[in-house]
């Protein structure tokens, strides 16, 4: 079908309002209207429904869009007839659809009403649509998120391989396969699979300037969580969990943090899941916790950020979820929380699996190790994996790498005995072997090649094995080594690789984060490290001379674990004080003002940004209880009044409370416990618990006469404890 720019123009303006095409739209779907395949890899938010949705409104009969979400379906199905006075202009069939429902949908297409028509591949293949498709008039055949096609993509379904089968079987039309995430084997295969090697490859930029990219180690990760939504307050944003118990623990924390969050995974019925995802799209609710089941095809444009709880299972399926960001070209902050223990959990997932697909999965989990671990630019390492070129100058601080550079150093030497190893090897090992054999380790594999590798092994040693791994991941991306992906991961030099050895030149490097070692914060401070060493000091300066001014230890007016929790925290105001671990409202009282103003002088002084002075709420196990419970005390009501609102006995409620507490939740208690005493009898008796070391009820009621406190008060004293000290 031949076409004028100009009418192209006209249609585009005349159905959907736009004056002009985006990137390569307008290429894309002149090649398609003169019936030729295409491959086309768009970034998520690049406009790839309108590569066929205009073409298909222009064309004679009805172009079969297969999808893979029925949610995906309903979205663009709905957009389309906003465009029409006629709703049968777009259809969907799907299993959800009554047999009355079916039928009209058959009976629009073949009266020709019909130029679109959503479909995913398991109603394709039912021998009663296909039987219908061959006496209709197909204009051609749009495969959406092809990468399902590929073994190789992050959301294989099998489904989509049968595609090119079943097409032959209704008859051969026009064929455009589109993805926001492919790789060159990727790509490859899809094309392969589709039988459509001799059509047009479509490739835009997969940069998204708009977005920051980030990746840190897992520390105290829920609070890392809220801390940073905390931080964007309003602001609507997805976390991203690998389990839907994972997502509705997190779900569940950010509700008793007081964070506007709702879950959504497969798990959920249907009902739920499109009342969370309209919540979501209405917002109604601020940030929606996942499984990589939401997001595909969810069209809500200022998304401002996306957390990654878990590391994803590969570099497209990240791409992919955090493309869900800035889609209306407003800023994205891409954060994700990485510990190698989630790489382990991946392995596992592998188990059982056929033998290839396990290495295929070990493949591109390696992929994402190495982007999460990598010093370089974390745009050029993502954009080089999509077989793309980017100069690092251009990421404009946009990564956390560059916006916070690592020192780089000579690389030259280094570099030459990798490439020596690798070749001395006779390129038969992945890059795992590849580090140990530098470094002079061992393995059954390694063992069993010894006497082929003596040159080379060991010949790394001085330097460590994260070193030869960051290198291995540097020399790939610099096209010095590539990996045999047949071979699933062997490292070959590449003629460029070949000549550094023979004539090596100055390539500056840099040498990686230690993930490995990064330790919790409450780890940090049992160990009593302090994450202000110099205001640390300080403080200990201000205890010794107030201890000498009063004539007192210093360790009466603050234990060291409370110092260290102060150059944590950085406590300027008497509220913030009387929180720190160790000290209450009665030592606060008495010697805060001191250091609160040292702490004050220290941040305005040295521009510190404090962390929010927030105690991350838990819930041992999913109970409505609970939450109504600490949401209660919050609102400072009696133990009666809680206790009757859930028609509880008070005992009842008292084992509530226990329950929340040695979980880790610290409970607003203030109102009850000093309307029962003063504040120094409550420390009296947190010093006795401290002193008991098991602070057991039995101790207690041994201690307390039992005509000043009866046993619920002591049990509450005991909660009280665990509440405020232990926590």
């Amino acid at each position: 079908m031949s076409i004028s720019t100009q009418t192209l123009h006209k249609n585009l303006k005349q159905i959907f309002g736009y004056n002009s095409f985006r990137g390569e739209q307008e290429e894309i779907i002149i090649n398609l209207l003169n019936k030729n395949d295409s491959m086309v890899i768009m970034p998520t938010g690049g406009g790839k429904s309108m590569c066929y949705q205009l073409p298909a409104l222009m064309s004679e009969g009805c172009a079969i869009i297969v999808s893979p979400l029925i949610a995906l379906m309903k979205n663009q199905v709905d957009v389309l007839r906003g465009y029409y006075k006629n709703e049968s202009i777009a259809h969907v069939l799907n299993s959800s659809l009554t047999k009355t429902q079916a039928t009209q949908v058959k009976e629009d297409i073949t009266n020709e009403k019909t130029k679109l028509l959503y479909v995913a591949p398991e109603s394709l293949v039912k021998t009663e649509n296909t039987d219908f498709f061959q006496a209709a008039k197909i204009s051609f055949y749009a495969i959406d998120e092809a990468h399902c096609i590929s073994e190789w993509g992050h959301d294989f379904r099998p489904e989509y391989r049968k595609l090119r089968q079943i097409i032959d079987t209704i008859g051969r039309a026009p064929i455009i396969a589109l993805t926001a995430t492919a790789t060159p084997k990727v790509r490859q295969d899809i094309m392969k699979n589709l039988q459509i090697n001799e059509g047009r490859l479509f490739l835009d930029s997969f940069n998204r300037s708009n977005l920051f990219y980030e990746i840190q180690p897992k520390k105290d990760v829920a609070k890392q969580i809220i801390q940073y939504i905390k931080d964007r307050p309003s602001e609507s944003g997805v976390v991203y969990c690998l389990s839907r118990k994972k997502v509705e623990e997190i779900a569940e924390i950010l509700q008793i943090n007081g964070i506007n969050a709702l879950p959504y995974h497969a798990g959920l019925d249907s009902k739920k899941r499109i009342e969370h995802q309209e919540a979501f799209l209405m917002d109604d609710c601020n940030v929606i916790v996942a499984t990589i089941a939401f997001g595909m095809g969810i069209d809500k444009p200022d998304i401002r950020f996306v957390i990654h709880h878990d590391i994803p299972k590969s570099l497209e399926g990240y791409y992919q979820e955090t493309g869900r960001a800035g889609r209306d070209g407003g800023k994205g902050d891409l954060m994700t929380f990485y510990d190698y223990k989630d790489i382990e959990k991946l392995e596992k997932f592998l188990q059982g699996k056929p033998v290839a697909e396990q290495e295929v999965g070990r493949l591109l989990i390696m992929e994402t190790i190495a982007f999460s671990e990598t010093s370089m630019c974390r745009r050029k390492y993502l954009l080089y994996y999509f077989g793309e070129d980017f100069d690092a100058k251009d990421c404009n601080e946009m990564c956390d790498n560059c916006k916070n550079p690592k020192v780089k150093i000579e690389g030259k030497e280094y570099i030459k005995l990798l490439l020596e190893a690798i070749d001395g090897s006779n390129e038969r090992f992945k890059p795992k072997e590849i580090a140990k054999i530098m470094m002079g380790e061992t393995n059954s594999l390694i063992k069993q090649n010894i006497l082929q590798i003596e040159k080379v092994f060991g010949t790394g040693k001085k330097k460590t094995l994260s070193f030869w791994h960051s290198l291995i991941r540097q020399a790939y991306v610099k096209k010095l080594i590539t990996k045999e992906i047949e071979s699933y991961g062997v490292l070959k030099l590449t003629d460029s690789g070949k000549e550094f050895i023979k004539k090596p030149f100055s390539l500056m490097i840099v040498e990686d984060h230690n993930y490995d070692v990064a330790i919790s914060a409450s780890t940090r401070i049992q160990k009593g490290a302090a994450a202000d060493e110099l205001l640390l000091n300080l403080l200990k300066d201000t205890r010794k001379k107030l201890a000498k001014e009063i004539g007192l230890p210093p360790a009466i007016i603050f234990t060291e674990p409370s110092l260290i929790d102060m150059a944590n925290q950085y406590p300027i105001s008497m509220e913030e004080m009387s929180k720190i671990q160790g000290v209450g409202i009665g030592k606060a009282n008495k010697y805060g003002d001191k250091f609160i103003n040292v702490i004050s002088k220290y941040v305005e002084e040295n521009d510190i940004v404090r962390p929010q002075d927030f105690i991350v709420r838990t819930v041992a196990n999913k109970s409505s209880n609970k939450i109504y419970i600490i949401q209660s005390l919050d609102k400072k009501l009696a133990l009666n009044d809680i206790a009757n609102g859930k028609a509880l006995s008070v005992d009842d409620l008292l084992n509530e409370m226990e329950e929340i507490v040695e979980a880790g939740t610290r409970l607003n208690l203030d109102h009850i416990i000093l309307d029962m005493m003063h504040q120094d009898e409550r420390e009296d008796i947190h010093q006795f618990f401290k002193e008991t070391k098991t602070f057991s009820f039995d101790e207690a009621r041994i201690e307390f006469e039992e005509e000043v406190f009866n046993d619920n008060e002591i049990r509450l004293l005991r909660i009280d404890f665990i509440s405020q000290v232990a926590n």
